[in-house]
């Protein structure tokens, strides 16, 4: 197990013999801990590199300006490889440790399903905030520990399809990864197709953690497609585009959100991934048109400056925020539960152009959907 630390000095030991009593008591007053368990290593290392950055860049510009409430935020990383089984052993670790208040921006669908199905964050009884997942298993039925601040990836296939149809086409294919992750995307493709009286005319799936899509290229191109939206991630998203386009394949391309634009071209080259639409769920962060932007480009270039601007450390740098204003409103030496009642009272919160909505019955802060562009330079366009 990788074990990556921001600030002060590891914890000796995860204190997992620690009775359930002792989860709520409070962080001592000279710092709160943030659990983050991410994808370090293995085929999603490039976005969980960048969702570690997005947050640590704003956590370390709050302790320059003497922490939260006169305590410094120690923001404790460690690599899951993406791997379920590693999350959740990961995350007990993570939540048998008293002096963790809150867990923040976890990767993946089947990841964080298993840690509901398993009951960790029921008997850890923290907060996760901004969870890197958009999957509906994680947002219905309701859950009380998780507080999203993207759309979800029914939101985000509603709106491809939306541009899809309104541009004519309705041979419409989906390619997934087949896993919760893949699912959850292929389902919110099917149910907006169905809306408007359509059918998929084909769907393939590629194995989790592999880049093995030579069956589904295969599969789509022979169904003459006119357009293929991807529920898939950097690897296999690049594999498929390259392998699709150099044999022959014309169909229009769109992948979801989870993907990295500079990664993509790198991986596929840049005649085969431009023109690439890809779903994003904040607003664009290479302009600095909004005060939330212009804060992520000055800290990022303050405390990361060897790192590019990008969407996934920009929708972990607004997941940040508002988990950093939960800790401020839960006041001194804040429990657990203090900072999930905390939450739940940012009825209307703004971060600074992008506003995030919770309650006591609502979980989801954001439907933001806009789809980006893939251009000629192989820069991401709106």
């Amino acid at each position: 197990m990788k074990v990556f630390k921001t600030w002060g000095r590891r914890t000796v030991a995860a204190l997992a013999l620690l009775g359930l009593g002792c989860l709520s008591e409070a962080s001592t007053a000279a710092e709160l801990v943030i659990g983050q368990v991410a994808p370090l290593s293995g085929v999603l290392a490039s976005t969980g590199h960048q969702m570690v950055v997005g947050g640590k860049i704003y956590f370390d510009s709050i302790n320059a300006q003497g922490g939260v409430n006169g305590a410094m935020i120690r923001h404790e990383v460690v690599d899951d490889g993406y791997k379920v089984a590693e999350t959740v052993r990961l995350t007990r670790e993570m939540l048998a440790k008293p002096e963790v208040v809150a867990l923040f921006g976890f990767a993946g669908t089947a990841n964080v399903t298993q840690l509901l199905t398993d009951g960790v964050l029921d008997v850890g009884g923290a907060a996760l905030v901004a969870p890197y997942t958009g999957g509906e298993s994680l947002r219905n039925p309701f859950n009380p520990w998780i507080f999203h601040v993207r759309a979800g990836y029914a939101d985000e296939t509603e709106h491809m399809v939306q541009q899809v149809t309104t541009l004519g086409m309705n041979r419409v294919a989906v390619m997934y990864q087949d896993d919760g992750f893949g699912k959850a995307g292929l389902l919110g493709v099917e149910n907006a197709l169905a809306k408007r009286k359509l059918k998929l005319t084909a769907a393939a799936a590629y194995e989790r953690n592999t880049d093995k899509v030579e069956e589904a290229v295969a599969k789509i191109k022979a169904s003459d497609a006119q357009a293929i939206i991807m529920i898939s991630v950097n690897k296999s998203t690049a594999a498929f585009v390259k392998r699709y386009r150099e044999g022959g394949g014309g169909a229009q391309l769109y992948n979801i959100s989870v993907v990295d634009p500079t990664e993509l071209v790198k991986l596929a080259g840049l005649k085969n991934a431009h023109g690439l639409g890809i779903s994003q769920v904040v607003p664009y962060p290479y302009m600095a048109n909004m005060p939330v932007v212009r804060e992520y480009q000055e800290l990022l270039k303050k405390y990361a400056p060897k790192e590019l601007v990008n969407y996934t450390s920009f929708e972990e740098f607004v997941g940040a925020k508002v988990l950093v204003e939960a800790l401020r409103r839960a006041g001194p030496n804040p429990t657990r539960a203090k900072v999930v009642k905390a939450l739940e009272s940012m009825g209307s919160y703004d971060t600074g152009g992008i506003t995030v909505n919770y309650s006591p019955s609502n979980r989801i802060g954001s439907r933001y959907v806009e789809v980006t562009v893939i251009g000629s330079t192989g820069k991401l366009l709106k």
